[in-house]
């Protein structure tokens, strides 16, 4: 009887613990950890979330999207954001890169696809065309373009919105992220943010 005493006293001590446990690191600590985050960062707390003008969610700051129509082809007016190698492209719940090799066939034959199609719509030099605009990133979700593959659609958007270069060259310009901290990744632009700039009415940019 004592033993069995025992036994029972030592399983009722570990059930105890592991419910005390569980509120406390399994619900208390979440809980108190969403409140740091929406006090602190109630944005990224709750995915970046971007609205356009009419209060509408278009989008996250951190999760890239394409600006093309239902078959597939750029959209004139907006800014194109680079390719995608996630689910059928931009797919946020297939996050991956291509995992392709920098001599595999199939990457280069799309690299050079893209290449062709992007100095076509640009009206440029094969050439001139930034490395951006021709690889997906790791997760296939980069929201951000470089600066010189922004700068390399100014003329076609200008034209397709009748604006002056200058002045879409100028929206660039102010939505341009630098380096974190000065020194940490590249500057960037992004694309997101940008074409709601665009859309944006004169007076309100």
């Amino acid at each position: 009887m004592s033993r069995t005493r025992t036994t029972l006293r030592s399983a009722s001590v570990a059930v105890r613990a592991m419910i005390l446990f569980t509120l406390v690191l399994g619900v208390g600590y979440s809980l108190a950890i969403t409140a740091v985050g929406q006090l602190t960062a109630p944005a990224q707390a709750n995915g970046s979330l971007v609205r356009n003008a009419a209060g509408e969610t278009v989008g996250s700051t951190l999760i890239g999207q394409s600006f093309t129509d239902a078959e597939g082809a750029a959209v004139p007016g907006y800014f194109q954001s680079r390719p995608s190698a996630a689910g059928d492209g931009y797919d946020a719940g297939a996050s991956s890169g291509s995992n392709l090799g920098p001599e595999n066939a199939d990457l280069l034959d799309a690299i050079g696809e893209r290449r062709a199609a992007v100095a076509d719509l640009e009206g440029v030099d094969p050439g001139h065309v930034p490395v951006d605009a021709l690889t997906a990133s790791a997760s296939g979700l980069d929201p951000h373009i470089s600066p010189a593959y922004a700068l390399l659609q100014v003329p076609r958007i200008a034209e397709a919105r009748g604006l002056p270069e200058a002045e879409v060259r100028d929206l660039v310009t102010s939505t341009l992220q630098e380096r974190d901290l000065g020194y940490l990744g590249e500057p960037r632009v992004n694309v997101l943010v940008l074409n709601l700039a665009l859309d944006a009415p004169r007076d309100e940019r």
